[in-house]
């Protein structure tokens, strides 16, 4: 089988990002690029994908208007889209992708998608985060 593990590490590494964190038992690996806006991103290596979270901020159980407006946006990211965790209170950036046919460019995009949007929609995030 191929170490898909390894092949991201080659990823992230030609990207430049700094690894915070890294555990291969675990397929976990823990990513920042503050340039970005990215801090504390997990991407997690669970064949046949890769998973790519990003916490952003927590929601008041009546955030009807928070989660009409982030469902919107979803329209407008190109890779990912904005989730809740299993809690119901966090609002998180998550993508997947195949493992099979993942290069370097597709790799990327994630980042790139998850950079352009906390550049462009960060007065928003910061706005619901503090309702």
């Amino acid at each position: 089988m191929k170490d898909y593990f390894g092949v991201v590490k080659n990823y992230l590494n030609e990207l430049q990002l700094e690894v915070k964190h890294e555990s291969s038992e675990d397929g976990m690996f823990i990513v920042n690029s503050e340039q970005d806006g990215i801090v504390n991103l997990i991407i997690c290596v669970a064949h046949p994908i890769v998973i790519f979270e990003q916490y952003l901020f927590e929601v008041k159980p009546d955030a009807y208007q928070v989660f009409k407006e982030l469902l919107q946006k979803n329209r407008d990211i190109i890779h990912g889209a904005f989730v809740l965790d299993d809690t119901g209170k966090k609002i998180i950036f998550r993508d997947s992708l195949q493992l099979e046919n993942l290069d370097q460019n597709e790799f990327e995009a994630t980042f790139n998608s998850l950079s352009l949007l906390l550049s462009e929609y960060s007065e928003q995030i910061i706005n619901f985060s503090k309702n």
